[in-house]
């Protein structure tokens, strides 16, 4: 029974391991849906695996058994696992859910933060430029979002590649990669092996926006001198939420120098294929544990008392008679 268990975590931990390089050869928009969906899935079996073998030590606590009308004894006795790993879910659970609320509240608060600043910057568009000599380019998500973008980075960049900039920017906002991003933290949080994937999540979001600024002005080499002259321009600024030279820049300069990513179907069928063993595993797992605390309930269960008729036979009538008479 305890495989049923481990399968559902190893088949996380291969998602954590193998979706990352799996990103790195399939083209962006893919990549991204396909990291997206490993982090999930691979999130959620990991706490819920924890949180079940974890349960397993909590139910054996008297009160909480009661409630639950399981004896603990035999709970402890057909347990899947050994006190000491049952505790060290438990603390791993507490842990887990303390580092998601941290990560939720912070990427909440630059959320919020984002939408406060972009309702108070004027609209021209959709695009509002600073007066700044500052060379920056970044987009806030709102409603519908703003680009922003400094003087200083406008008279750095020619026309064609200021176009591409834009295109990229605004590719942010369309696909609402900030929901995007703040899911990867949030999986990265609850399983700490995702932080691999949720750098790599990052990488195939500015990889998205740079092809659609390729569709866009339709010319691979124009986008990357817009993005490798944006990034040595704002080298020393301080962007904020998703901006064109987020991520290792010459990476992504060197994408896009080559041909695009061909589609690579057998390496998203590897990625869904544990996805759905993750997702069968956990079932069967949770079936697993079911099936525990079923036997303990049933087990547990006091036996029916026998109705007892309170009404003597008829004959026993008048004996009981006699013998209080005789007294």
């Amino acid at each position: 029974m305890g495989i049923s268990f481990y399968l559902p975590l190893a088949a996380s931990v291969l998602l954590a391991v193998l979706a990352p390089p799996a990103g790195r050869r399939l083209p962006p928009r893919t990549a991204a849906w396909t990291l997206l969906t490993a982090a999930v899935v691979a999130a959620g079996a990991w706490a819920t695996v924890l949180g079940m073998l974890g349960f397993t030590l909590v139910a054996q606590i008297p009160q909480v058994a009661a409630e639950g009308r399981w004896s603990p004894h035999l709970l402890a006795a057909d347990t899947p696992v050994e006190r000491p790993v049952a505790a060290a879910c438990v603390l791993a659970v507490v842990v887990c859910t303390g580092a998601l609320l941290l990560a939720l509240w912070r990427g909440m608060r630059e959320l919020a933060a984002a939408w406060r600043e972009c309702r108070g910057l004027p609209d021209a568009g959709g695009l509002t430029v600073l007066d700044d000599p500052v060379p920056a380019a970044f987009a806030l998500p709102g409603s519908p979002g703003r680009i922003v973008v400094s003087s200083g980075m406008l008279r750095v960049l020619p026309a064609g590649e200021r176009h591409a900039l834009l295109a990229h920017e605004r590719a942010h906002l369309a696909h609402r990669h900030h929901v995007f991003l703040l899911v990867f933290r949030l999986s990265a949080a609850l399983h700490p092996l995702l932080r691999p994937l949720m750098r790599s999540g990052g990488f195939a979001l500015e990889r998205w926006a740079d092809e659609d600024a390729v569709a866009a002005v339709r010319d691979r080499a124009t986008v990357a001198r817009a993005i490798a002259r944006a990034a040595l321009a704002s080298r020393e600024a301080r962007t904020r939420g998703l901006a064109a030279t987020n991520g290792p820049v010459p990476e992504r300069v060197t994408a896009l120098l080559r041909p695009p990513a061909r589609r690579r179907r057998d390496l998203v069928a590897v990625i869904a294929c544990l996805a759905v063993v993750c997702c069968a595993s956990l079932g069967q797992a949770a079936d697993s544990l079911d099936r525990v605390f079923d036997s303990a309930a049933a087990t547990a269960a006091p036996a029916p008392r026998l109705a007892v008729h309170k009404a003597l036979p008829e004959e026993f009538h008048g004996a009981v008679h006699v013998e209080r008479g005789s007294r």
